[in-house]
This record gives C-alpha cells, sequence and structure tokens, in this order.
C-alpha cells in the first residue's frame, strides 16, 4: 500500500535520520516507489543526496579525530575510523576521474583513496608513506563505487607501521596495497594477526 506523500516524507525524514547511508534506490523499494519520486521527496525535504549525507557525517566525526592530515584531504569519505587499528571511506568514481575514451579509473584514484586512508589511520601528527607494494586487481569504471579498508597489520619499533588496505567494488576486489608508513613518535610494537 503506498503512502500519502506528507507521511512518505515524513517517513523518508525518520528513515534517513536512523540510517543516513541509505541509497535512494533503497528508499524507493522501503517505499514502494521510483527512484525519481525519492529524489523530488528529498529536494521538498532539503535533504541532501547520499554523498553530500556521507560527507557530512563523515566531516563531524572525524575532524576531532584524523590527526595525521586534514579530513578533507582524505581522498573518499571516511565511514569509519579507529586509530592504529582500522578504518573505511568511499568513492564513487566521478567523469573527470576516468580516461574519457573508455570509462575506466585512473589508478592513481585508486591509489590516492588507499593511501590517504592509511595515512589517515595513524595515530600521529606526522605520518609518510615510505614505501607501497600495490596490485590492481580489475578496471573500476565511471559510477561504480569503491570502499576502501583499511587494517593496520604491524607496528614496527623503527616508527614503522604498516597498513594493509583493499578495496571493493560490491564484494569484488579491485586493488589491494601495503603501505608502510612512517611516524613521528614511535608506538610500541604490535603485531596482529
Amino acid at each position: 500500500m503506498k503512502l500519502k506523500k506528507a507521511e512518505r516524507q515524513k517517513q523518508l525524514v525518520e528513515k534517513i535520520e536512523a540510517t543516513p547511508f541509505i541509497t535512494d534506490e533503497e528508499l524507493a523499494n522501503y517505499f514502494h516507489v521510483s527512484i525519481q519520486t525519492i529524489r523530488l521527496d528529498r529536494l521538498e525535504l532539503s535533504i541532501p543526496e547520499l554523498r553530500e549525507r556521507i560527507k557530512s557525517v563523515a566531516t563531524n566525526q572525524w575532524n576531532e579525530t584524523v590527526r595525521a592530515l586534514q579530513v578533507e584531504e582524505i581522498i573518499g569519505d571516511v565511514i569509519d575510523l579507529e586509530l592504529d587499528e582500522r578504518a573505511i571511506s568511499t568513492m564513487t568514481i566521478q567523469k573527470e576521474q576516468v580516461f574519457s575514451r573508455n570509462k575506466i579509473a585512473r589508478g592513481h584514484h585508486l591509489f590516492a583513496q588507499a593511501n590517504s586512508l592509511a595515512v589517515a589511520l595513524i595515530n600521529d601528527e606526522l605520518a609518510l608513506t615510505t614505501k607501497s607494494e600495490i596490485t590492481f586487481k580489475r578496471q573500476v569504471k565511471l559510477g561504480e563505487q569503491v570502499v576502501a579498508k583499511a587494517n593496520v597489520k604491524e607496528v614496527q619499533n623503527n616508527g614503522i607501521t604498516i597498513v594493509v588496505v583493499h578495496s571493493y567494488v560490491k564484494q569484488e576486489l579491485v586493488f589491494s596495497g601495503i603501505f608502510y608508513m612512517y611516524r613521528s613518535k614511535p608506538k610500541e610494537k604490535v603485531v596482529k594477526s
């Protein structure tokens, strides 16, 4: 049963407040209406699109947490961060990030997302990449959303923290990297399994 517009919009606000990372497509399915109807409802209610909601939540949440760089310097949108443990960011491939001829993302954008996430993960005022080992698993295309997941693998006595980053489109691995991060203040040595 379809809801009347006013009731649907009221429930739409509640649904987005409860789950700010819900997509327009998921909302359309939930309310049994078209994606265009959801977009019009959001427009009338001044609710930003998903990308802007993620960026807003991330900026508010991580501004006080990220130490090694400014939140706006991170490539992609941080959606989870626990310093010296793990982090997750998302990035939807835009027109300016692809080759015009074939609409395939330029590799340096995937690298930049992963590398900036590895830097953001370090609980130090200074974090620099000293070395990386990267592998591109498959091409990423215009419009695809890349989810990068970073985990601290090891903290060495010499001030190097090893961060492993895996990037996915849906559930498919598209990029992996090992980043050796220098930090100005060495931390206790930790090896994670």
